[in-house]
This record gives structure tokens, C-alpha cells and sequence, in this order.
């Protein structure tokens, strides 16, 4: 595995994952002259154009994941919602698998080589893997933890980046092979291009489904952390369920196949259901579990596990159709159109689904949550689209763009705390006495308030990686993989 950094005089379009498959295909590139307010239209045809508005919207994604990860703790109604419902974190990744698509469809649109693509995917693929093992892997400890390393028996095989790697390699080989040689020039011979893509698709929500509300989940064990202080060690502990089709955290399929396969250690010990009123007596914020909560409380539950990242991959198709509407429509209001038109069909079928008994869970990524974040992402990237692309207003949001421009590396160094922890390795005399933690302070007394002082100070950590992705950018330099 190794990254990349890239200087050129042209700038090139440093997608997320910039899923190029080798250096004769078309990307949308960046000019010089695209920024200004006439600017020329935006015409895949050619490449010295970009698409502006999903750089601003890969950034939005990023500052929601920084907003998140460092602000959620304090405001618990933008934080994970403990098991069903949706909150603002859950749209994050949803957006990251959206961008993902969209960007596969315009860089794949003309493969000269699928046999040298396929081999640059699963690359690709491969290192993206591994960077999410190693951010994620429990390797770094966090902001808060200046110790590093990790016990391999218990290394967390899954995260978020290797989610999306799941979701771009499985779109990209649809995108290379599974797309006919047809000359769209009607609504059917678009559905003649890529209907196979869409079977796929619903092979996979057909396969998804039938093992969520169809597999048998046995009663099942797991070692339990001691709860008394003058006992060390675990003990076991038994789960009861024997049930088909739960949908609850103890007993549901998502779960159950991931404790089979990776094993219990290699999962995510602090599960989003240990805020449940069931688990917390803090709910819907973490705490001291009840007098009388329920054994599977301090079980492993993985939010990216393996059946619920195959429900994902949908939206990575989600967007690679977003993005094949951008190829064959070149009217911009036609484009905006019929993303609008499919993000509201997205959004109906979303709540019609929950309605009908298939709730919004994000840690099961059920069909609902799927329908409706995809949706959201959709008419997000519409707005941004129009606003951008359309009626060229680019300096109110130059700052996402540049953020998105070089996503993964203020992904790695921000959302993932490797900045902030490596500043706090310098402090006075206590290792409580660093650079983030007093300015944190400082806010936070100034506002009288320590969750608004918590939320000035994540603004101002997003402003400061805007300006370095603009630095960055100004310099030509773009960070891939």
C-alpha cells in the first residue's frame, strides 16, 4: 500500500478514491478558468471541465464527518440515534457511498482496457482496505490516548473506509463489465446500458433480505468484561434468542453473521446500542448500564459489518445512476430534473418502507434507511448542483471545495484524530496541558458553556482544514491513493 501525491500544473480531479483505472481515461479535470462566474457550462465531453459541485458536496460530507465525530458527544441529537431512527451522523455515510458512485460512473465512461481496469480496481481496492485497518483498526487510540498499537487478536477487521472500499470495488466492476455497448439516445436504450448493473442490484437486496428476516439465530455466547471491581477478567455470557426476522440487538441476523464469521474480539466493542434505555441509564447518551439490564448490553455489535456493508453497496449504485444520468442528459435543468425525480421516488419508497413495518436503522442498514439517505444525498447533490453548476455561485462554498478536493487525506489526519492526537503529544509538564485541549478549554469558558465551546472549536477545526485543502490545491497537490 502505498499513497500518492500528486503535483501537476493542470489540476486533475482528486476524487475520494480516484478510481482512475490508468492514465489514458477521461477524468473530469480541473482548469484554471472554472472558477470564475463565466465560466463555461459544464460539458463532460470535455475534459478540461469538473464537475465543481461534488467536490463541494464530498467536503460538506467531510465537515459533517469532523462535525460528528468531535461535536456529537456534546449535542446527542446530531449523534448516532441508539438503534432505529436517523439523526445527522447517519446521513454521513450514506454521502461518502453516494460521492463514491457518482464519481465511478464519470471515470469509467470509457474504459479502453477492462482487463487493466479491473486489475487497477482491486488495487485500489486493497489499499484503501488496508489504510481503513490501520486508521481503524485500533491501532491509534484516539485524541484523548497518547499510547499507540494493538493486540492482532483483537484488531477490528472493519470501518468505514473498508466499507467503501467494499462498496467501490463491487460498483467498479459493475461499471467495467456489466454495461452494454448501446448508444443511448431514449429513456429506453438508458434502461438497455445498465440494466444488468440493476439486476445486480436487486440480487444483492434480494440476498440482503432473505437473510435478515430469514436466517435462524441460535442462542449464542460471548466473553463479558467484568462489571465487579474485585473480580479480573471476563466471564461468559449467555445471549437467548432462537428467533428468525428480529430486528433488535441481540438477536439479529446482521449481527449474528458477523460474530460467526470475524469472530466477537475483531468487532466493535462500544456498539451504539449501549445507549439504549435498555443500556444506559444516560440514554440516548452512553452510562452506567441499569440494575437490570439485559445480558447482551456488553456484547460486540459491528456498525460496518459484513451483511449491512452489502446493503450499502446499493448506494453506491444509487450514484453510479446519478452519475450515468450526468453522461447521456446534457440539458442542465434536465439533469436536475430527473435527479429530483429520483431522490423524492428514493424518499417516498423510504417512508412508505418504514410505514409499512421495515424501520430506519442504521446499524442493520435496513432497505428504509437505505432508500431515504440515498435519497437525501441525491437531492443534496441537486441543490449543490444548481446552485454551483449551474447558477455558478462558487465563492460562498469555495471552502467545501477545496476540503473536497483532497478529501482523504483531511479525512485521515481529521476525522480519524491523527492531527489532533500528534499535537497533543507536546504539552506543559501533564499531558492535559497541549494546544487542543486548552484552546477547547479557553472556548468553552469564554462561551460558558462547554457544549457550545465544544461546537466553536469543531468549526473552527473544519475551517482550518478547508484553508489546508486550499493550500494544497493552490500548490497543485492532491493526495490519492
Amino acid at each position: 500500500m502505498s499513497t500518492l501525491i500528486t503535483i501537476a500544473e493542470e489540476q486533475r480531479q482528486p476524487l475520494l478514491l480516484d478510481p482512475s483505472p490508468d492514465g489514458n481515461e477521461e477524468e473530469i479535470a480541473a482548469s484554471s478558468s472554472s472558477n470564475g462566474p463565466d465560466a463555461p457550462k459544464l460539458t463532460l465531453d470535455d475534459s478540461n471541465q469538473r464537475l465543481l459541485s461534488l467536490d463541494v458536496f464530498r467536503g460538506l460530507t467531510v465537515a459533517l464527518m469532523i462535525l460528528v465525530d468531535d461535536a456529537g458527544g456534546a449535542f446527542p441529537s446530531i449523534n448516532h440515534a441508539p438503534w432505529f431512527g436517523v439523526t445527522i451522523a447517519d446521513f454521513v455515510m450514506p454521502f461518502f457511498l453516494f460521492c463514491v458512485g457518482v464519481s465511478i460512473s464519470l471515470v469509467f465512461k470509457k474504459s479502453s482496457s477492462k482487463t487493466l481496469a479491473t486489475k487497477k480496481v482491486i488495487l485500489r481496492t486493497i489499499k484503501l482496505f488496508l489504510l481503513g485497518l490501520f486508521l481503524q483498526g485500533g491501532y491509534f487510540h484516539g485524541r484523548d490516548n497518547l499510547t499507540y498499537g494493538v493486540d492482532v487478536v483483537k484488531i477490528r477487521w472493519l470501518g468505514v473506509l473498508q466499507r467503501i472500499s467494499i462498496g467501490y470495488l463491487l460498483a467498479s466492476i459493475s461499471e467495467i463489465w456489466l454495461v452494454y455497448n448501446v448508444v443511448v439516445d431514449c429513456p429506453t436504450a438508458f434502461v438497455r446500458k445498465y440494466h444488468v448493473q440493476w439486476i445486480v442490484a436487486a440480487l444483492l437486496l434480494s440476498f440482503y433480505m432473505c437473510l435478515l428476516y430469514g436466517l435462524y439465530v441460535p442462542n449464542w455466547e460471548f466473553q463479558a468484561p467484568s462489571l465487579n471491581l474485585s473480580t479480573n477478567g471476563s466471564h461468559t455470557q449467555i445471549v437467548h434468542c432462537g428467533v428468525r426476522g428480529s430486528l433488535e440487538p441481540p438477536c439479529n441476523a446482521v449481527g449474528y453473521i458477523d460474530q460467526y464469521f470475524l469472530g466477537e474480539q475483531h468487532l466493535y466493542q462500544r456498539p451504539v446500542y449501549r445507549r439504549t434505555k435498555e443500556c444506559s441509564v444516560n440514554s440516548p447518551d452512553y452510562g452506567p448500564l441499569p440494575p437490570d439490564s439485559p445480558e447482551w448490553c456488553l456484547a460486540p455489535f459491528d456498525p460496518e459489518g459484513i451483511l449491512s456493508s452489502l446493503m450499502a453497496v446499493l448506494t453506491c449504485f444509487v450514484g453510479l445512476h446519478f452519475g450515468h444520468v450526468l453522461l447521456h442528459y446534457k440539458g442542465q435543468m434536465q439533469r436536475a430534473l430527473l435527479w429530483s425525480m429520483s431522490s423524492f421516488l428514493l424518499l417516498v419508497s423510504g417512508f412508505g418502507l418504514e410505514m409499512l413495518g421495515i424501520p430506519l436503522s442504521k446499524p442493520l442498514y435496513t432497505l428504509s434507511y437505505m432508500c431515504i439517505t440515498a435519497g437525501a444525498s441525491g437531492l443534496f447533490l441537486t441543490i449543490i448542483f444548481y446552485i454551483v453548476d449551474v447558477k455558478h455561485f462558487r465563492k460562498p462554498v469555495v471552502l467545501l471545495q477545496w476540503m473536497g478536493m483532497n478529501a482523504l487525506i483531511v479525512y485521515a489526519l481529521a476525522a480519524c484524530d491523527i492531527f489532533p492526537a500528534a499535537v497533543q503529544g507536546f504539552y506543559w509538564r501533564s499531558p492535559e496541558n497541549n494546544l487542543v485541549d486548552g484552546m477547547e478549554s479557553l472556548l468553552q469558558a469564554m462561551l460558558h458553556s462547554s457544549k457550545w465551546g465544544t461546537l466553536v472549536f469543531v468549526l473552527l477545526q473544519i475551517l482550518f482544514w478547508c484553508l489546508v485543502a486550499g493550500f494544497l490545491h493552490m500548490k497543485g497537490i492532491y493526495i490519492k491513493l
